[in-house]
């Protein structure tokens, strides 16, 4: 109807706009036996400040897939919410799910529309993750796809990480990471990498334990997509920082 509101189709002024809008930061994903894990901070920030507490960056794509977002909030939001509409406006059409390579190459296409404003700094990468319903192997069928600012997909091995804090949590999944993880197991070291996150990036929110604000954390299997409960996440983030006070440098 009006193709010229969609994300990259409208005019911006000349000049660089990146510090007038908040940028959400670190997203993590693990594949695990059986499905694929993918948590992300709560911390929103617009420069030096903090522009939000607790914003919301994982979340749901489909009944089977997820999607992190990470760069300019209000952009990325906008084109989760667009995605997770255009993914129910085929199934509903085609009468099937689009396959997980299609999602994910329908998501690099949007990517690539958003390029103009991304080049004058309002930059959105997502992190998209999911069960693949049609792997030969459903030991293995979390798989995990990453881009870049021009919208090219790049299918990811074990794990990957997005957003400014990204250098030192792929750095923490880098050391803990194995093959055949269960998903408690990856759900944990999820965790445990956003920590250490925010441990080294001021953009990267930590547990919150003063105003119980934990990461979230979304898991997909054969079963489908799942969000921990508010408890479950305090109990793994809590057992983090309690372990880190015993050991403060590991």
């Amino acid at each position: 109807m009006a193709p010229e509101m969609l994300p990259g189709r409208r005019p911006l002024p000349p000049g660089m706009a990146a510090d007038l809008a908040p940028h959400a930061t670190t997203i993590v994903a693990i594949s695990a036996a059986g499905g694929v894990v993918m948590a992300g901070d709560r911390r929103a920030t617009m420069g030096n400040l903090i522009a939000q507490r607790d914003i919301e960056k994982v979340h749901p794509a489909d009944a089977y897939s997820l999607v992190g977002i990470a760069g300019t909030a209000g952009i990325g939001i906008e084109l989760m919410r667009l995605f997770q509409v255009e993914l129910e406006h085929y199934e509903k059409i085609e009468g099937a799910m689009l396959s997980l390579d299609g999602k994910a190459n329908r998501l690099a296409s949007m990517i690539r529309g958003n390029l103009g404003a991304a080049m004058q700094g309002l930059a959105v990468v997502p992190l998209f993750a999911g069960f693949d319903l049609a792997g030969a192997d459903p030991e293995r069928a979390g798989r995990i796809f990453s881009f870049d600012v021009t919208g090219g997909p790049y299918e990811e091995t074990g794990y990957d990480a997005i957003g400014s804090g990204s250098l030192f949590a792929k750095s923490a999944l880098k050391k803990r990471f194995r093959a055949g993880l269960s998903v408690d197991d990856a759900t944990r070291l999820a965790v445990e990498a956003l920590y250490d996150a925010a441990d080294d990036d001021t953009a990267t929110g930590g547990p919150d334990l003063t105003r119980r604000i934990y990461p979230v954390v979304m898991t997909a299997t054969a079963e489908g997509t799942r969000r921990l409960t508010d408890a479950e996440t305090a109990a793994i983030a809590e057992g983090v920082v309690a372990s880190r006070m015993e050991n403060p440098g590991g």
